[in-house]
């Protein structure tokens, strides 16, 4: 079992948008686990809102098969969690519409008799689980009937993504926000920060002083980040066409993970240093260029259920960024996400540089060494390097070392993102959540690709279940690279 955190105080979550796919899919059956692991507060328990006019019964049930379909750890095998039937005792459903006063005012009162049967804190987590144009609603009329404020406890909010639609949106939404909630209490939410290669990455660069010396332009020649999914759109077209692959991944996933990757090391390991450091390499990240990206849209995108028949939305981009500082003067950032790839793969490659010399004339030419960071689905990190052919002649070859996490601690000691990110929202722990600066600089960067201003952005055709249009491979090609797929191999 996995080192774990452990929840101090009670606390009451509410998820505003409770029947949707994200509380039954992701947010309750992390909860599970945590509980099945002990840790969680003993009284910590759940109250849903909605529209849906559901009863603590029917929500009970809802949320069970998504408990045995994605949680961690399975209800009701007495060798792992038995604890579903306690845990849903702690789980109740409020139906209203997120527009009404009324609704609060009878959340509030929920959460005054759960407070006083839990010993009197009202220590509350509202969780924003709904479409990002409900953002502003919700939290106002939190504010309106002074949810914001604990009597004897505190007040958190944890809010999804898109924080935004674009920079200026983003700057009203955080406004809106601190009229409500000071910062420290606001945890705005990438789930890949959760995951535990994510978090992996300042170890693998920090702890090991053979890495760390050659992770600068001196021997660096290139980033890879790659985010590439199998599945459309599915049920979510109404949402997507208005956002894209630029708006849905690339100013969060991609930058956070950019972030990660090309930070300097925090002066000591708290929320404050730790974002501080990614906020330097936001800021130094100029603007996209749109001569350095490559968008495009799957076939067969404008037939989904809620896209309009001439969208131009793009479900799939490549671009280049840099990162102009001292470290990373001059090394290309290479970010590619997309819909209908050939392979559900996050990777991320650290590219270095050729050998100056080539001193084994048998062999045309080597690979350059890299090192693959594999997010999902298996996570873990791979080496790649030159190695001799058995025999007479001196040829070489590419071999790989690979560290996987299932192989090395078990797959079912590798906690979901949500069961991290979760715990430390209820701990007060904000360092694997965006700040306001973090979020508006991503937003200063994606930015020209959402509004060029000349003209429209050409929009490639790709098959499914291709890596994407053949201009991406041009793109990257003419700096004399190709895409890697090193954690997507079969």
């Amino acid at each position: 079992m996995s080192e774990s955190k452990t929840q101090k105080e009670t606390a009451l979550i509410v998820i505003f948008g409770a029947s949707g796919d994200l509380t039954r899919r992701k947010l309750v059956p992390a909860l599970h686990s945590l509980s099945c692991e002990g840790q969680l507060a003993p009284q910590t328990a759940v109250i849903g809102v909605a529209r849906s006019p559901m009863t603590d019964e029917s929500f009970r049930g809802h949320l069970y098969g998504g408990v045995h379909e994605y949680s961690r750890l399975e209800p009701g095998r007495k060798d792992l969690c038995a604890l579903w039937p306690d845990f849903a005792g702690r789980i109740g459903f409020l139906a209203g519409a997120y527009d009404r006063e009324e609704t609060y005012r009878r959340l509030d009162q929920k959460l005054n008799d759960w407070a006083a049967r839990s010993g009197g804190r009202d220590n509350c987590i509202f969780y924003l689980a709904t479409p990002p144009e409900l953002f502003p609603v919700i939290i106002d009329l939190i504010r309106c009937t002074g949810l914001n404020e604990g009597r004897k406890g505190w007040r958190r909010v944890i809010i999804e993504k898109p924080f935004g639609r674009d920079l200026a949106s983003a700057r009203r939404l955080n406004a809106q926000v601190h009229a409500v909630f000071d910062e420290s209490q606001v945890y705005r939410i990438d789930h890949f920060l959760g995951k535990e290669t994510s978090q992996n990455i300042l170890t693998f660069r920090f702890a090991n002083a053979i890495f760390e010396p050659l992770w600068n332009r001196n021997f660096v020649d290139h980033i890879q980040i790659n985010v590439a999914e199998e599945i459309g759109v599915e049920h979510r077209g109404g949402y997507y066409d208005g956002a894209g692959a630029v708006r849905d991944m690339l100013q969060n996933h991609l930058l956070q993970l950019l972030a990660l990757m090309t930070m300097e090391p925090p002066s000591a390991y708290n929320a404050k240093a730790y974002r501080d450091e990614k906020m330097k390499v936001l800021q130094a990240v100029p603007p996209l260029c749109c001569d350095d990206a490559v968008l495009g849209q799957y076939a067969g995108y404008r037939r989904e259920p809620g896209i309009s028949g001439d969208s131009r939305t793009p479900t799939f981009v490549a671009a280049k960024a840099f990162v102009q500082n001292w470290r990373w003067q001059g090394v290309p950032m290479y970010l590619r996400t997309g819909k209908k790839l050939a392979r559900k793969v996050t990777e991320i490659i650290l590219q270095f540089k050729s050998v100056p010399h080539l001193l084994f004339p048998e062999s045309a030419a080597l690979t350059a060494n890299h090192i693959s960071i594999c997010i999902q689905p298996e996570e873990g990190i791979h080496l790649g390097f030159e190695m001799k052919v058995p025999g007479t002649a001196m040829k070489t070859t590419p071999a790989d070392m690979a560290f996987h996490y299932g192989d090395r601690f078990g797959e079912e000691a590798i906690p979901d993102a949500y069961e991290r990110l979760l715990m430390d929202a209820l701990q007060g722990d904000p360092s694997l959540f965006a700040r306001s600066d973090e979020v508006e600089a991503a937003w200063t960067i994606v930015e020209p690709l959402l509004d060029p201003r000349e003209k429209p952005m050409t929009v490639h055709p790709y098959e499914p279940g291709s890596w994407g249009p053949s201009a991406a491979e041009d793109f990257i090609g003419r700096d004399g690279w190709q895409w890697h797929y090193s954690c997507s191999e079969e």
